[in-house]
């Protein structure tokens, strides 16, 4: 009966349907829903529901936002903002014959004034899987678990304090688009909500190009000088240009797995860390799809820009080799509306180090400085072991000079709050010219203090 109220609820005429896409034709308080196998009806909605909260005093973050994701890294919801750190999020989801929502696995991404966004730097998304939504007394379904709620890192005193907003032109595909406001060479960025409106926080003063990114979409860039705390506004349209399509070819080399490719802004990506920001769907193989790149790659429809393509970066047990040899050193390129860019050099990949403790397969909780345990190498005379805080600062940095140890306790400062990332290199020889054989995985190895 419930089932039958709500689709009801389209309106007295049995032969009107609600619209999906334009958000039509339902009673206030309930969402027009595709519906597997049948027409779209009204429904009452899917709600994430969660917080965000400094990691350092874990006190509720009034003002940041919270936009949901799917796995291509385009936007499921429209923007929601935090009121004493409390947010709900409606989630737009496909139904089956029976009215519960379909299952989908979502991110968040979390931007906030005077904090780091999240995912960022050596933290990473972690999924929510929205089958686990519990249907309420009204028929409609919520989701609060652990991954709705996000702690975010207080900036260093000193930072930008101006901010951006503004809207993007959605193309009729509704990718999800990347927007990146630059200054010389750095970059700072923002995703775009359902509805195309975005924020960019934290901008030290200066003048910016603002540029949007999406797949198979190009955009007019926009110009805006900012200082101080001031609000900027602008809006970004559609350009006429066509996209282009990148290819290359991965060489796997001493036993590596089959990988991926992804194209990350040049503006955004930190050498340091490896890191940065890659347009929604700028994949080989696309997105949702695991890493099975084995030779030739393309990424069609890639936008006008200069971007690092990384091989090897996800947890697939491959790596980019840094040997120095031909094909190891990062690639930038600079692609230009409806030309195709094929790269000459190949990519070569080579297998990761494992690592054991701690960090193997996810951020892991430590209470006291951990073991940093790698599994050996067996033609390693030397091992580089590196840890990085969240922020991108070193704060270890050893040798082992002695191949047969895969294992140094962390002499860092453990700060409650913060993150880490500990990074192994193999070298052949200690000296007088190390050279690298492997190292361990971009995205593994992380630890934090809660």
């Amino acid at each position: 009966m419930g089932l039958a109220l709500l689709v009801g609820a389209c309106g007295d005429d049995d032969d009107k349907t609600c619209d999906p896409v334009a958000a039509t034709g339902c009673d206030e308080g309930l969402a027009c829903e595709v519906v597997t196998g049948g027409t779209p009806a009204c429904y009452a909605p899917v709600i994430v529901r969660g917080d965000v909260f400094d990691l350092t005093d874990n006190a509720g973050i009034g003002g940041a936002r919270v936009v949901a994701l799917d796995v291509n890294g385009s936007p499921q919801s429209s923007v929601a903002v935090t009121v004493d750190g409390n947010y709900d999020l409606r989630i737009p989801s496909e139904r089956d014959a029976d009215g519960a929502p379909v299952a989908l696995t979502l991110t968040l991404r979390v931007d906030a004034a005077g904090f780091q966004a999240f995912p960022s730097g050596i933290r990473q998304p972690i999924p929510i899987d929205t089958s686990g939504a519990v249907k309420g007394d009204d028929g409609g379904y919520m989701i609060e678990t652990a991954q709705t709620q996000v702690g975010l890192l207080p900036l260093a005193a000193g930072g930008g304090t101006a901010s951006l907003a503004g809207n993007v032109e959605l193309a009729p595909s509704r990718n999800g688009v990347l927007v990146v406001a630059e200054s010389g060479t750095t970059g700072h960025s923002a995703i775009a909500d359902r509805d195309g409106a975005y924020q960019i926080f934290n901008l030290p003063d200066g003048a910016y190009t603002v540029r949007a990114y999406s797949l198979e979409a190009n955009y007019t860039p926009g110009m805006i000088t900012l200082a101080g705390t001031q609000a900027g506004e602008l809006d970004l349209a559609l350009d006429a240009a066509t996209t282009s399509t990148v290819s290359g070819t991965v060489n796997l080399v001493e036993g590596a797995t089959p990988t991926s490719v992804i194209l990350v802004v040049a503006s955004t990506f930190d050498p340091l860390l490896a890191r940065g920001e890659t347009p929604p769907g700028l994949r080989a193989p696309n997105p949702g799809t695991a890493p099975n790149i084995d030779g030739p790659f393309s990424i069609a429809g890639v936008p006008a820009g200069r971007y690092v393509v990384l091989a090897g970066f996800e947890n697939d047990g491959s790596v980019r080799d840094q040997s120095g040899t031909g094909g190891t050193s990062l690639v930038y390129i600079d692609v230009v509306g409806g030309q195709d860019l094929p790269i000459v050099d190949g990519f070569k990949v080579t297998k990761a180090i494992p690592i054991v403790s701690p960090g193997a397969t996810m951020a892991e909780s430590v209470t006291s400085p951990p073991v940093l345990t790698w599994v050996k190498d067996s033609s390693a005379k030397d091992y580089h072991v590196q840890v990085f805080d969240a922020l991108g600062t070193i704060v270890m940095d050893h040798h082992t000079n002695d191949g047969a140890i895969v294992a140094v306790p962390f002499s860092g400062p453990l700060t409650p709050g913060m993150y880490y990332q500990f990074r192994v290199t193999s070298y052949d020889d200690a000296s007088p010219t190390p050279f690298a054989l492997a190292n361990t995985e971009d995205l593994r190895g992380v630890f934090f203090s809660p």
